[in-house]
């Protein structure tokens, strides 16, 4: 039996040229969307005219305005401080740890101007559309969701997930809710961007008031939803919810989390599950963790490849953080937003129709 061919332009023909001689071509655009019943896609790139995303599938009778998102479910920014000129290099140069080299080999063509749609300027449609799905969530369940960081370097701090509040975390310009650790961070942050160099870390998350049964068993378990939502961040490299990979170090009979009945709810006494098991919430806090890599573009002369393949060094110019970590902390709500909302709506969807 031969596999269809699923990309269009792809025929028996084309499929016997090399790649050489085929050249570089787009078949058709992918992954720009998330979600099956409430559905983000987001569009633009890092120094194109505007960003944007549209949000498809919320429902109706919500009210919004501008103190939630901004603009209408079509969301539209105008990009008004493009510099790519701060680019010029890159245009010959791969960026080390930077997606330069593997959109180039995957598409033939990059834009150079910052990353173009591997930017993480794109996220701003993400965290606008999540901003719709953070109403949703709160006016229709009762949901909220709130993230912090928890660790820049080898700085951390920890926080009771059932206690953070959205007002702690935004007291301090690095996004941490413990005000003595948050001074220590921003120190660490500002000598390493002194020395031309950069710092990575975690941003925690909590979501609290999330019913029990929203997930699914199989491939489409909350937390593995979860994991590719926040994994699609610019810059995360890692995931852990719950106990995580500490658990590993725990036996069963320390690590389960034993119920018990809390006037007429099943409640855990623990919660080494971060509120999913089975890939379904069992009502409790849903608690996971996210990992940022240090800034790739620093301020220092690295080794990299040119666009020849030949080896060279480039240098980082231009507005680039020494640190991602405050930046990522709406990034990580609003994908954990726009997970929840959607698995909301197919529980909706389905115990609609078992009833």
């Amino acid at each position: 039996m031969i596999a269809r061919r699923a990309l269009a332009g792809i025929g028996p023909r084309a499929a016997r040229k090399s790649p050489e001689r085929a050249g570089p071509r787009y078949l058709r655009s992918v992954g720009n969307t998330w979600g099956r019943l409430f559905r983000v896609t987001t569009w633009g790139e890092s120094h194109g005219a505007a960003i944007g995303a549209v949000v498809d599938g919320c429902p109706p009778r919500l009210p919004l305005c501008e103190a939630d998102i901004g603009t209408p479910i079509s969301l539209q920014m105008p990009n008004l401080d493009q510099r790519p000129g701060d680019y010029r290099e890159v245009m010959e140069k791969y960026r080390p740890s930077h997606a330069d080299y593997t959109y180039e080999a995957k598409y033939g063509v990059r834009d150079w101007r910052g990353g173009g749609r591997t930017s993480a300027r794109e996220t701003a449609g993400r965290v606008a559309a999540g901003a719709i799905a953070r109403k949703l969530l709160a006016e229709r369940f009762g949901v909220t969701v709130v993230a912090w960081v928890s660790k820049v370097g080898p700085l951390t701090v920890e926080c009771d997930p059932e206690r953070v509040t959205r007002e702690a975390v935004d007291r301090t310009p690095i996004r941490c809710p413990d005000r003595a650790t948050a001074e220590r961070m921003i120190a660490a942050v500002e000598a390493a961007r002194k020395d031309g160099d950069s710092l990575g870390g975690v941003v925690s998350c909590a979501v609290r008031g999330c019913p029990a049964g929203w997930g699914e068993p199989v491939f489409d378990r909350l937390e593995a939803d979860l994991a590719k939502a926040v994994m699609s961040l610019p810059a995360s490299k890692g995931f852990e919810i719950g106990s995580g990979f500490a658990g590993t170090d725990l036996r069963g009979s320390q690590h389960n989390d034993a119920f018990y009945m809390d006037a007429g709810r099943v409640r855990t006494r623990t919660n080494r599950s971060g509120g999913v098991q089975g890939g379904i919430t069992n009502g409790e806090t849903i608690f996971f963790r996210v990992a940022f890599k240090p800034t790739a573009t620093i301020m220092r002369e690295q080794h990299t490849v040119s666009v020849a393949h030949e080896d060279t060094t480039i240098t980082g110019r231009g507005r680039h953080d020494p640190c991602v970590l405050p930046r990522a902390v709406p990034m990580v709500e609003a994908m954990t937003t726009l997970v929840l909302a959607d698995h909301a709506l197919r529980h909706l969807a389905i115990t609609a129709d078992a009833k």
